[in-house]
């Protein structure tokens, strides 16, 4: 016959000091420590109930051995039932748990509150009321009343609730920033293109007079039979034969920046786009010029961008955001081939004199097409691809984890912003393929290209 053990006096650990947060484990919440060998009588338990109200159950072992709870509403549950008491109270408890047996929930003390809750909440409905097994360490278990996991449960979820308020908050402020940002830099571009409007409309009559100015000149020294030695003398002060030949080059100068500040102000326009409540039909190839001239103080003369440009007709979109799509994939792009650059010239400067980089040039490739995918529907299809050196596997899951949903507050990325972009508001596809290059691969082995497919309507 097993002896019984003496009753150990329940203790209950108050649980961290620290206020709750989303990351907040079992382990701190209060929990009840009270075991008792399955020898023992169920009147002993019944006893310690009753001097205990709070304690919610017990830890039943066999030879120190997890087997199992009572729960203080199982035990009364069954001392209810006719007879129960002359039955229950003066037989060992493996009795009454062989009749009371439950399906017992038991988890780790690391699990977060939220989740336990969550598994406790998925119970059978006569199990809701039974308390949480948590195994604090390897063969420790202690007991947790669900009232309380439900109290800390609600309480996370107000933190959580508030948490969301405030990042929303946040979000609306810079949205709001932004909109307010993109409306001076769009009136800013408009005060810009004013006055080169001028300048380029002055510039054509500016090269006539010129021009017009020159031939009068050059008729009336035709005509001269003598030539002043006063006009000699100022000709050669004013190096009028380097002036006539350097006026229409200053004037193309001119003409040349006028038009590249005309162009980089109609692309601070069209970035700046704000999107109207429908879509409207955009030419894709100019839009990616105007990404491309204002990326232009980032793009060295080291990065080669090349245009594979195919025919592609207007394609109904959101201008404003289609244009942040591209300049983040851009960002990202011309970033990746600079960092790339910065250690490459680092090893170039321990190499040894005469050895030979196998680098390749670094290049940004844009390429666009119509083509179709598995039916009829015909597609856009924007390939935007580098020969950096490539994203590693656990870059790339993740890149692939901030397109979740689950993970769309924890990793604000402005790739996953693209992605919502394109697959949620365009019902577009977006695509990203990359290889990191092996030691002793060479470079052009390697890269990252992502691919915009928009539906043609």
């Amino acid at each position: 016959m097993v002896p019984k053990r003496v009753l150990s006096v329940p203790h209950l650990s108050e649980g961290s000091n620290q206020d709750l947060s989303l990351e907040s484990t079992l382990d701190e919440l209060p929990l009840y420590d009270f075991s008792v060998e399955s020898s023992n009588l169920g009147m002993e338990v019944a006893r310690t109930f009753e001097k205990y109200p709070r304690l919610p159950g017990a830890i039943l072992l066999d030879r120190g051995e997890f087997v199992g709870t009572i729960s203080r509403q199982r035990l009364l549950e069954y001392l209810l039932r006719p007879h129960g008491m002359e039955i229950f109270l003066q037989e060992p408890l493996d009795v009454l748990y062989s009749y009371a047996r439950t399906e017992v929930l038991v988890l780790p003390g690391s699990k977060p509150i939220l989740t336990g809750a969550q598994l406790a909440l998925r119970r059978s409905r006569e199990l809701l009321g039974e308390p949480v097994v948590v195994e604090t360490a390897p063969n420790t278990y202690k007991l947790l009343d669900i009232h309380e996991l439900n109290i800390a449960y609600w309480q996370i979820r107000g933190i959580e609730t508030q948490v969301r308020y405030e990042r929303a908050q946040a979000q609306m402020i810079q949205t709001e920033k932004m909109a307010n940002l993109g409306r001076l830099v769009d009136g800013l571009a408009h005060e810009i293109l004013d006055p080169v409007n001028f300048i380029w409309g002055n510039l054509t009559h500016l090269t006539n007079y010129s021009e017009g100015l020159l031939e009068l000149m050059a008729a009336y020294e035709a005509k001269l039979t003598d030539g002043s030695d006063e006009i000699s003398a100022l000709k050669q002060e004013i190096e009028f034969d380097f002036l006539q030949q350097d006026m229409s080059q200053a004037i193309g100068s001119i003409k040349t920046g006028a038009e590249r500040l005309k162009k980089l102000a109609t692309s601070l326009q069209n970035f700046c786009h704000i999107d109207e409540i429908y879509p409207k039909p955009a030419d894709l190839n100019a839009c990616l010029d105007s990404i491309v001239l204002l990326l232009k103080s980032r793009l060295t003369s080291e990065i080669e961008i090349v245009k594979n440009y195919g025919l592609l007709p207007p394609v109904t979109c959101y201008i404003g955001q289609i244009n942040q799509v591209f300049m983040n994939i851009l960002i990202n792009a011309v970033d990746a081939l600079l960092n790339e650059a910065v250690h490459q010239n680092l090893a170039k400067s321990f190499n040894k004199e005469g050895e030979k980089s196998s680098t390749s040039k670094p290049r940004i490739e844009i390429t666009t097409k119509v083509c179709s995918l598995d039916s009829d529907a015909r597609w856009v299809s924007i390939n935007i691809a580098d020969n950096g050196p490539g994203l590693s596997t656990k870059a790339q899951g993740q890149i692939w984890e901030s397109f979740s949903i689950a993970k769309r507050s924890e990793k604000e990325t402005s790739l996953a912003l693209s992605y919502r972009i394109v697959t949620a508001k365009h019902g577009g596809r977006f695509l990203m393929r990359s290889r990191s290059s092996e030691p002793g691969e060479c470079q052009s082995s390697s890269g990252t290209e992502f691919e915009i497919l928009l539906p043609l309507l």
